[in-house]
């Protein structure tokens, strides 16, 4: 079963970088801005300073591979996917990042076989009515992004009733994209600006790069300032490809079923160790 590489091929976490975390995870400190996205937190061993993402997006990859390498059916993967998900929202929480935005599904995974979409979709109901209560006393805020209307009705009426329930919680943001694909949500900005431009409500030669994000599934959230994929794959998979472009890409060699808070900060470690001139020079 892969687990975190010991030789780690170009772009994944090694075995080392865990074994490091797992005895220095804990951040404390004041969270003093270091840039748009960031803040700088010393670690109680020896007073290291970590640099802590403000927003982390993950792509979770593997479910299916995990259940078939037990031999089991890939629901079962699914199911152990979801425990995964609550995992890494304590994570997060612990660590401090104030955005965590999960790939859970895309608008791609509608064209795989009903059985499998009747069992996502019973699952995501299931998360939905079991976790929103639980989440909401942990002081998370759910979002959903993507196409929403392809569910049915009562899956719609639950994902509009946890965003409601929840958005008074400042604790962690959690947005989950659900039937999500990237070139689809900047497709329908696309138009929307238009639509704007022709009713009057927008100058099209004012429409720059911060216009336009407003009119993005994802307005007003903090662009990603790490975004991680599990199982080993090494690409976006049309996921927030407007918002990744400075991004920090950290691939990890685990199945989603078995990521917990080690892999979680092995990440933010390596986060942390990278440095980002956003097209400036430090020198």
């Amino acid at each position: 079963m892969p687990g975190i590489t010991r030789r780690a091929a170009p772009g994944l976490v090694s075995e080392e970088d865990v074994s490091t975390v797992i005895a220095t995870s804990k951040v404390v400190g004041d969270g003093s801005a270091i840039d748009a996205g960031a803040v700088r937190r010393p670690l109680r061993a020896g007073g290291v300073a970590e640099i802590v993402p403000r927003h982390v997006a993950i792509i979770m990859d593997g479910n299916g591979r995990w259940a078939k390498s037990r031999g089991l059916p890939r629901i079962a993967g699914h199911r152990e996917g979801s425990r995964a998900v609550r995992r890494t929202v304590e994570a997060a929480i612990r660590s401090g990042v104030s955005w965590l935005t999960i790939y859970a599904f895309s608008s791609e995974n509608w064209r795989r076989p009903a059985g499998e979409i009747t069992d996502l979709t019973g699952l995501l109901r299931r998360y939905l009515r079991s976790e929103i209560a639980e989440l909401k006393q942990s002081g998370v805020r759910l979002r959903f992004i993507g196409d929403r209307l392809r569910f049915d009705s009562d899956i719609q009426h639950d994902l509009a009733a946890a965003e409601r329930d929840t958005e008074a919680n400042a604790r962690l943001n959690l947005t989950i994209a659900l039937s999500y694909g990237a070139r689809a949500e900047i497709a329908a900005a696309a138009r929307a600006a238009l639509e704007a431009v022709r009713a009057g409500c927008l100058d099209a030669g004012n429409l720059g790069e911060e216009a336009f994000a407003s009119f993005l599934a994802t307005a007003g959230m903090p662009d990603p300032d790490l975004i991680i994929r599990t199982s080993g794959e090494q690409r976006l998979s049309n996921f927030l490809l407007w918002q990744a472009a400075y991004a920090e890409l950290v691939f990890l060699d685990v199945f989603w079923p078995d990521f917990d808070h080690h892999h979680f900060n092995a990440a933010l470690a390596e986060f942390s160790r990278r440095e980002r001139r956003f097209g400036a020079r430090n020198d």
